[in-house]
């Protein structure tokens, strides 16, 4: 990293330009390190070599900080708080008249107006009694993040790198540089994991803190002075197998790494230089496991994965304090969570392939999404549990309250997901070799929404499970070329094509192929849905399954549809993947089916039929195939809300639609859109997803006889669980179908 991208990163500005940090970038790994460790050292180290730098490194000169306790607003009088938050901004001057309070009033005046104080930077041991003081004093949640951060994040850290070394917690022993706020909280909290306080050594400036040293010693600190005869931390590190270094960098050697215990942890977490170098350590030692506070080495310790996901469980939870029971709960969710399989997008993020659990990942990257959906449901819940919260949390709902918070693509899909957990269905998927298939049918079985069947050699899945610590429990496999079932599915296969050319052994044959077999499967009833095409062409996925199941009776014609989600709005587009040239029928069944599966989302479809005229404005055979398919429609299905033919901005402008057109029956912008053949859509759905920045799910296949959908070829893992969600609902609705007939 250049010292002049961190210095530019932090620049406010030329002089007289108002800018401030929170205005930069935090959108990769990169930001990060620019944004925090390591990066931020550079100001830093800037400002304390020149410290009128301040002004040019932070916002220091932008901004001031007004305090007011609401007891004389303006010509108002005492109207609290709450009430003068309005008018802070207009009374800066007021600030010189709180200039002489002390930390601890300062806070309890914030709280009235403030959900939560997050302390930061006070030494040791201040930053124990302004705290305890804080919590005793005041009924909102009061967290020190120097103390409590790293504690929960390397507690979820050492949780699971003793896991992987075999290790039992209360038999290790663990060594701390650093006696500080951080090294003596964390400290506290392995002791709650269940390290023994008997085994912990905290060193200090002085060497190891041990009961009966010289000299007076704070009542935080005395907890762990234990009976022993070392007195350096060289000493203390002979046989130990835990090393945390809160302190700086160079504080141990790898000499005294290599007299560490077998299958060493070293955490060495001082920014920007950590204690020792990862690579020095693994000159020594090849078995240890190591993690650093950094961001450009493995298992980074960075608080970030704490505090702003503790405080949304705590806020939303209307928490009068985050409790002890509220800290595990994190530390527990954020290690839970490093085991489950990581989703490509995150691997992208880092510029990796594929991420596993184990000694390079022992904890969730800062990046990943999932981190909010894990952490702040269990502390809001462990805060209901322990009794410190106002608010009761049902965690489905609150679930997908933090899934819209990442964006409404992830809202709506938390939806369909939840709607799918209420009744899974078998779902069937013939590339069940395919590692992302593998780690899809663990999160499917995982979240409650189905129950998969993979395709393949047993032997095969299992090797390829194993290879990336998958499990496979509840997971069903089924191999096409061993299945008791293949003359029965020859026999069905074979009387559905006999009449195409097919003969009985052709059908044998076919079978060994996991589409066809698959596509039997749910023609028998044996599988609810079938989910394939993330290695292969839409064509060869697709045809399989309309030769074995077919398109449904009354529709007659498949076609393929895309959800498209923006950020404040749904847009769905048909057909955009198999019909290229369609007549005004087969546009009035897309348009049906598009309203049907879009009803089954629990959304009310507002279709526009597509063209370049609007309502008879061009006279073409183009249009006017469109302007009839409209007349189809209605006469099949008068209930729907559907007109056209329109151009695309008539019809997502409402505007346009009220001035121009009063007579639609179209009042609001449209959220289906067909196209007038293939061409069209294909090219607008693209073009929306690249340019306009929506999120696509799909394609979802219309028309079909029984449930069957497509995925996009190369779809990462997130893209084949949510459409094994939309599977699983196209199986419900019709299991509910024909129960109402």
């Amino acid at each position: 990293m250049k010292r002049e991208d961190a210095l530019d990163y932090h620049s406010s500005g030329r002089p007289g330009k108002i800018a401030v940090v929170p205005t930069k970038p935090l959108n990769n790994q990169r930001d990060l390190a620019l944004a925090y460790s390591p990066g931020v050292a550079v100001p830093c180290l800037e400002i304390k070599a020149t410290p009128n730098d301040v002004y040019k490194y932070t916002a220091k000169g932008n901004l001031v900080a007004v305090v007011t306790n609401g007891t004389a607003v303006l010509g108002l009088g005492n109207i609290g708080a709450l009430a003068a938050k309005p008018v802070m901004e207009g009374k800066a001057n007021l600030f010189k008249q709180f200039a002489d309070l002390d930390v601890i009033r300062f806070c309890q005046l914030l709280e009235p107006t403030v959900g939560g104080i997050n302390l930061e930077d006070i030494r040791a041991p201040d930053c124990f009694y302004i705290e305890e003081t804080l919590r005793k004093t005041m009924k909102i949640p009061v967290f020190h993040d120097d103390q409590h951060g790293t504690a929960i994040i390397s507690g979820a850290a050492l949780l699971n790198a003793l896991e992987i070394v075999g290790k039992k917690i209360e038999k290790v022993r663990v060594v701390f540089s650093g006696a500080g706020a951080a090294a003596i909280s964390t400290a506290e909290h392995y002791v709650r994991l269940g390290v023994l306080r008997e085994n912990i050594l905290l060193n200090d400036r002085q060497g190891v803190v041990y009961e009966g040293r010289p000299g007076e010693m704070d009542p935080y600190k005395a907890k762990f002075a234990n009976k022993t005869k070392a007195r350096t931390i060289a000493d203390a590190l002979v046989g130990a197998d835990v090393f945390v270094g809160l302190s700086v960098a160079g504080a141990i050697t790898g000499e005294m790494v290599a007299k560490m215990a077998k299958k060493p942890i070293v955490f060495a977490l001082a920014n920007p230089e950590p204690e020792i170098l990862p690579d020095q350590v693994r000159a020594v030692r090849s078995d240890a496991i190591i993690a650093t506070g950094r961001s450009d080495f493995p298992n980074q310790v960075n608080n970030v994965l704490g505090f702003p996901f503790i405080f949304r469980g705590a806020l939303d939870a209307r928490a009068t304090e985050v409790n002890e029971e509220m800290k595990m709960a994190a530390t527990r969710a954020l290690a839970a969570l490093a085991k489950e399989n990581v989703p490509d997008s995150v691997s992208r993020l880092y510029g990796l392939r594929s991420v596993k659990f184990g000694p390079d990942y022992l904890i969730p990257f800062p990046f990943d999404p999932r981190v909010l959906l894990w952490v702040a449901p269990a502390v809001a819940w462990a805060a209901v549990a322990s009794g410190v919260a106002k608010e009761m949390i049902d965690l489905e709902q609150y679930r997908e309250q933090l899934e819209a918070r990442l964006g409404r693509a992830r809202g709506i899909m938390r939806g369909i997901i939840n709607r799918a957990v209420r009744d899974p269905k078998r779902i069937v998927f013939p590339e069940g070799e395919e590692p992302k298939i593998i780690r899809a049918a663990r999160m499917i079985v995982d979240e409650g929404m189905g129950h998969p069947i993979l395709l393949g050699q047993r032997a095969n899945i299992e090797r390829i499970a194993a290879e990336g610590h998958m499990s496979l429990r509840d997971i069903a496999i089924e191999d096409p070329g061993k299945s008791e079932k293949r003359d029965k599915y020859a026999d069905y296969l074979w009387k559905r094509r006999q009449r195409k050319g097919l003969s009985h052994g052709e059908a044998h044959q076919l079978l060994f192929n996991g589409n066809y077999f698959g596509s039997v499967m749910v023609a028998c009833g044996d599988a609810d849905a079938l989910l394939s095409g993330v290695g292969m062409h839409y064509p060869e996925t697709i045809r399989p399954a309309l030769q074995v199941i077919g398109p449904h009776p009354k529709a007659e014609i498949v076609s393929g549809l895309y959800m498209l989600v923006f950020e404040k709005h749904v847009i769905f587009c048909g057909d955009t993947t198999v019909n290229i040239d369609p007549t005004a029928e087969q546009l009035a069944q897309i348009a049906y089916s598009a309203g049907r599966i879009v009803q089954t989302f629990g959304i009310t479809p507002r279709i526009a039929m597509l063209s370049f005229s609007n309502f008879g404005s061009v006279r073409h055979p183009e249009a006017e195939k469109v302007a009839r398919a409209v007349a189809i429609l209605r006469k099949r299905d008068p209930a729907l809300v559907v007109d056209g033919e329109m151009q695309a901005d008539t019809a997502m402008d409402e505007n346009i639609l009220r001035l121009a057109y009063p007579f639609s029956v179209l009042k609001e912008r449209a959220n289906v859109l067909i196209f007038p053949n293939l061409s069209a859509g294909n090219i607008a759905y693209k073009l929306l997803h690249h340019l306009g920045g929506a999120t696509k799910i799909g394609p979802i296949l219309l028309g079909m006889n029984l449930p069957v959908h497509v995925l996009e070829q190369g779809a990462d893992v997130q893209d084949i669980v949510n459409m094994a969600a939309v599977a699983v609902i196209d199986a419900q609705q019709r299991i509910n179908d024909r129960k109402d007939k």
